[in-house]
Formats: C-alpha cells, sequence, structure tokens
C-alpha cells in the first residue's frame, strides 16, 4: 500500500493559557523595552510536534505514514506510542546526547499563540537513504523541522519525483528567499497560516499569482474563519467545521493537514480535501494535547455534512 512520507518535528508539548489578551496586554508597549510575564492558570504536557501530528492523524484516517525526524534520549516513549499506532517509524533517528524538541506554546483567550521552540536532537540530525522506498510514497509532506533536513527533504522529493506538500510554518523566518522560492515553486502544492503567508509574500517577493505559475495550489489557513484555496481558477474559501466546544487550538492545523493529504491521495478535488481537514481539526480542537485517542470515521462525515451541507467521498 502506498504511504504518505511525512518529515517534520517530533516533539514534546508545554500548553499554558492566558485568561486575558496577549495583544490587549503589550498593547502599546515599547517593545525594545518589552519584558512581559503572563500567569498561566493551566498547564499541560503532551506529545506533539508537526510531524508526529499529522502521521497520527493519518493513522486515524486509515492512511499509511511513514515518518522522517529525530529523536532525543526521552523520546524512545514517543517512538514506541507512534509505532503502536501504526505510523511506520523506522526511519526515526534516536540521538542519545540530546533531548527531543520542546514546543513552550501558550494561548490567550482569543486563541493567540506566542511559542518557544528547542530543537534539541533534531538541530544533530541526518536525513535517511530513503531511495529503496520511494515506489511506496504517493506523496509527501514537507514541514518545519531543522532547517537543513528540510531542505534535504524537499530536495529529495524533487530528484525523486514525489509531489510534497511545502509546509515551512515556523521557518519562513529560518529558511533564505532562494530557498522558499525554490521548495515551493516546485511543489505539489503551498500551505501557510495568514501570519507565515504574509512573512513568506514578503521575504520573496512574490504574490499568490506569481508562485501559482507553477505551484498547483497554495492553501492559506484562516484560523477559525477556515481557509482560502488558491489556484488558477481563482479562489475558493472553506469556512471552519464548528466543534461542540473549544479547549485549545494546538495541532488543529496538522489535523487538517492530514485531511488535506489524504484526500489529496486518494485524487479528490481540492475542496473536499480541506471540507475534511477542516472536519478533523474540529475535534482536535475539543482537548488539551494535538493527538486524539480515536476518531470515529462516520462522525467525521456527518459533521463534515453537517458543516457544508454535501457529503464527503467514501474514505
Amino acid at each position: 500500500m502506498s504511504k504518505i512520507l511525512v518529515t517534520g518535528s517530533i516533539a514534546y508539548d508545554i500548553l499554558l493559557n492566558y485568561d486575558g489578551s496577549f495583544a490587549d496586554t503589550i498593547g502599546g508597549a515599547d517593545l525594545n523595552n518589552l519584558s512581559v510575564s503572563f500567569l498561566s492558570p493551566r498547564f499541560a504536557r503532551h506529545h506533539g510536534g508537526t510531524g508526529s501530528n499529522i502521521a497520527w492523524n493519518l493513522r486515524l484516517l486509515g492512511t499509511e505514514a511513514m515518518l522522517v525526524g529525530t529523536i532525543g534520549n526521552d523520546g524512545g516513549e514517543y517512538r514506541d506510542l507512534l509505532k503502536k499506532r501504526g505510523v511506520d517509524v523506522s526511519q526515526v533517528q534516536q540521538l542519545q546526547d540530546h533531548v527531543t524538541s520542546t514546543a513552550i506554546i501558550g494561548t490567550d483567550d482569543a486563541e493567540r499563540q506566542i511559542a518557544f521552540f528547542h530543537p534539541g536532537a533534531d538541530a544533530y540530525g541526518t536525513w535517511p537513504d530513503l531511495k529503496d522506498d520511494c515506489d511506496d510514497v504517493a506523496y509527501a509532506v514537507v514541514g518545519a523541522r531543522n532547517p537543513g533536513l528540510m531542505m534535504q527533504g524537499v530536495h529529495f522529493c524533487q530528484e525523486y519525483k514525489i509531489p510534497y506538500l511545502f509546509d515551512p510554518g515556523q521557518l519562513v523566518i529560518g529558511l533564505g528567499a532562494d530557498e522558499l522560492k525554490s521548495a515551493a515553486l516546485k511543489s505539489g502544492g503551498l500551505i501557510a497560516n495568514e501570519f507565515e503567508w504574509e512573512l513568506l509574500s514578503e521575504k520573496t517577493g512574490c504574490g499568490i499569482s506569481d508562485f501559482l505559475v507553477s505551484t498547483p495550489f497554495i492553501i492559506v489557513t484562516l484560523g477559525e474563519k477556515g481557509l482560502a484555496i488558491h489556484t488558477k481558477k481563482g479562489e475558493q474559501v472553506i469556512p471552519a467545521c464548528a466543534a461542540e466546544k473549544v479547549v485549545n487550538p494546538t495541532g488543529a492545523g496538522d489535523a487538517l493537514r492530514a485531511g488535506l493529504l489524504t484526500g489529496l491521495s486518494k485524487k479528490w478535488n481540492l475542496a473536499d480535501c480541506g471540507r475534511l481537514g477542516a472536519a478533523i481539526a474540529s475535534f482536535v480542537v475539543e482537548q488539551e494535547g494535538t493527538l486524539l485517542d480515536t476518531l470515529d470515521l462516520d462522525e467525521v462525515g456527518e459533521r463534515a455534512k453537517r458543516a457544508y451541507g454535501i457529503s464527503l467521498p467514501s474514505l
């Protein structure tokens, strides 16, 4: 069975909540003299990381996933958990002299986030020899991790003609303009949130139409407003799929990407891919932590139908 190749961070998440507004608290403060502390009434430590989150959700959808990433001396139990879920972890590298990547994410009452990320072992990882796996890979996603390894993932997909979703995330800041342009223009699609897209566009000097010269589609996620799909035919906005409650938005974007990739691997149209992703994301925001224990696919379909008035193709 063909697989989705997922390369991205494997991390532990420390999640903090702030009962207020980051924007209002910082307000008109002089950023040159910024020194601020936020009281967090809630603390949680979970498994996370963009790569592992996407791979986990792919498996919940019944899609085969091969994860390429790095863990440290504290990451063995996480690798075992992913393996138990059915993720192919044969290309997860463990380095005993370092800790696993760690993200510290603060979320305010408007779902704005401030995050710090320590790359840990991934800063010292190496790209594996995957040429014997190419025939089994239908699609790939190259997500944020060590910049050098991220670009090796891009070059691997380009060399072996594997269509890939370019998902630079926070690495929009860490990658050079030429690297971003090359990775995006030769990709099977580009995805970013609004803030990341603005940075990417400013850094490269390229707008939507410039990238669409050779990139089949660009998806800009809009948080609670959904996502915008851009192709040469124009823009289509897919509204967010309503959750029963919102506990924490962390991981919703990775769930959306898993739905998108599953649909792409099944040759669905982009709108249905986006609807599936939005539906899965609506379940993730209902809990603390990014990894759902279970996912009822019938319930996913029913929620999507309620939100969009149409039935998704069969999974």
